[in-house]
């Protein structure tokens, strides 16, 4: 370990906790709001206190201090819900009825199950002066009452000092004018690795790729009305896009799978590799150039 890293590293360890935030809101939305932006405050501090001289160190105790906070809020104040966490090896494994060597994740006959990327974009947070990563918290219940069970989401994005969530949905993106005079739609894709068939999709739709970090972040842009729709088939799990997801549709935009299926969480396997967010109006005509493009 180099004493730049070992240095950093220290310094992660003896970060000073964020300030209590005090009881939160009772309503599932608001709490979901509440996590989010409290993880984010921790992510924020880590940045500066760690800074990007090494940018493996920093992605590490950023992961670590938002998870440890969201599984200790959760544990506090909703210990009876089950939690599925990109860092959280025993709950994301993927789970087989005829496994004898482990034992069965309890999200898997739990009611509700909060849905959690502590830190989705670490390449971006590790970037100094990058703002497009996010925190990811959302609430699958057994009652299916709303779009892919999903009951409260919020999607932080402390850099850029915005939170969108369940509790206060976006209005309906505006129809922007490119798009009402014919112009191109705007495609968010991956601004280090867009997926082959997003580029053949946007050439054959006439289409433009606007590239930016966190599938996150991608979303929240179609919601802001920052970009018209956002595509992926390069492999994702359900926390990638279970609170966005679920901004979108209390939105009013349209999401799922990129052959027109419903999006499903809580899986016994939790890969979730596809998706499609994009304006209601945009859905058919997207979705029908997905069939001649699918992977």
């Amino acid at each position: 370990m180099s004493e730049q890293t070992g240095t950093s590293a220290r310094i992660a360890g003896q970060r000073e906790p964020v300030a209590d935030g005090g009881t939160p809101p009772v309503i599932d939305a608001a709490f979901a709001r509440w996590l989010a932006d409290r993880a984010g405050q921790v992510l924020l501090q880590v940045r500066a206190e760690v800074g990007y001289a090494d940018g493996k160190v920093l992605k590490a105790a950023g992961d670590q201090a938002a998870q440890d906070l969201l599984r200790a809020e959760l544990a506090r104040w909703r210990p009876a819900d089950a939690v599925l966490s990109e860092e959280d090896d025993h709950s994301r494994v993927a789970w087989h009825d005829d496994r004898h060597d482990a034992v069965r994740p309890d999200r898997l006959g739990a009611s509700r199950v909060w849905i959690i990327d502590p830190l989705d974009g670490t390449r971006e947070f590790s970037e100094e002066g990058r703002t497009d990563w996010a925190v990811h918290v959302a609430l699958w219940t057994a009652d299916c009452s709303r779009p892919s069970c999903l009951a409260a989401g919020a999607v932080a994005m402390p850099a850029q000092h915005r939170t969108f969530a369940t509790d206060q949905p976006p209005a309906y993106p505006p129809l922007p004018l490119a798009a009402a005079t014919g112009g191109p739609i705007r495609i968010a894709a991956s601004r280090t690795r867009p997926p082959a068939f997003v580029t053949a999709l946007a050439e054959d739709i006439g289409a433009e790729l606007v590239p930016m970090g966190s599938a996150g972040v991608k979303i929240a842009a179609v919601i802001n009305g920052d970009a018209d729709a956002y595509v992926h088939a390069g492999g994702q799990y359900e926390w990638d896009s279970a609170a966005p997801v679920a901004v979108a549709s209390a939105t009013g935009l349209h999401a799922s799978r990129i052959d027109g299926t419903a999006l499903k969480y809580n899986q016994a396997d939790p890969k979730l590799p596809d998706l499609v967010v994009c304006r209601k109006d945009l859905a058919p005509r997207l979705l029908a150039a997905l069939q001649r493009h699918l992977p």
